[in-house]
């Protein structure tokens, strides 16, 4: 065992550093002979042993954290999870996911292992996620990582860190901030499956059509007036699930597209990301 003497003021140091517990601190600092580096290597390694005993567990609490660029062309949304809702609403933690979201939206990475394969504050943040989960005693992870582009990229947070929508607009018209809000909250609360009736991928196309089919057969409609009824219905799935002709919620005496195009003519939106925590 170490014969160095580890003072209360080098404990505090290095908890300061690493955020750790004072017991911790202290057994590091005795493991590593008072050495600093060596001690919060020993810490890290820790960490990484609480991430790896912690692999079976579910963390699907946490918080969506979305964000855009200041010049208002680009927008990331990303999960960051823990293993309980006490965790999901500690500041820490908070404050944590958006210093992940700030490092998205200056690095612009493609995926979430490259997001995590970045460095942040001088350590890979694949590392200090390690770190977090040695202090916290959580699994903590990425879990999904969406970006967008376009002309002006409105983003939204909605229900304490639950849910978050990017939607991006054709154009930086004027009124375009306020109505990307309204629309993102749209989004936010029904959910389309894509932008417009040819935006609808061909499998759900084809489902929604077989669905359709087989409970207008069940009603005992005759055979020949099932592909003009689920033709009907089709059109009715797309009014309900795809953006821009879901009605306003603010306004159900217009679609989407008609507010975006009162709003200014021809505004439109050309993308948009919904991630939903644990969903």
């Amino acid at each position: 065992m170490s014969t160095v003497q580890i003072s209360a003021s080098d404990v505090n140091k290095l908890r300061q550093q690493t955020g750790a517990g004072m017991m911790d601190c202290k057994k590091a600092l005795i493991e590593a002979n008072g050495d600093f580096e060596a001690a919060i290597d020993y810490l890290r390694k820790k960490g990484a042993k609480v991430a790896a005993s912690r692999q079976d567990r579910e963390s699907n609490e946490g918080v969506v954290i979305a964000k855009t660029t200041a010049d208002g062309k680009r927008g990331i949304v990303v999960e960051v999870n823990c293993e309980t809702d006490f965790v999901a609403k500690n500041a820490d933690f908070i404050a944590f996911a958006n210093s992940i979201a700030d490092l998205a939206i200056e690095q612009n990475p493609a995926s979430v292992d490259d997001l995590t394969a970045l460095d942040l504050n001088g350590s890979k943040l694949s590392d200090l996620i390690l770190d977090q989960t040695g202090k916290i005693g959580e699994k903590i992870g990425v879990s999904k990582f969406e970006t967008v582009s376009g002309e002006k990229v409105i983003a939204y947070i909605h229900g304490n860190y639950r849910l978050g929508v990017l939607v991006a607009l054709s154009a930086d018209a004027a009124g375009a901030e306020e109505a990307g809000k309204d629309v993102a909250m749209q989004i936010a609360a029904m959910n389309p499956v894509a932008i417009d009736k040819g935006d609808v991928d061909a499998r759900t196309i084809e489902r929604e059509l077989e669905i359709a089919k087989e409970q207008i057969r069940a009603e005992g409609k005759p055979e020949e007036m099932v592909e003009k009824i689920a033709a009907g219905k089709l059109n009715k799935f797309y009014k309900e699930s795809t953006l821009l002709n879901q009605e306003f919620v603010k306004d159900s005496s217009k679609s989407i597209a008609q507010f975006l195009d009162g709003v200014s003519k021809g505004l439109t939106v050309t993308a948009f990301k919904r991630v939903q925590l644990g969903a």
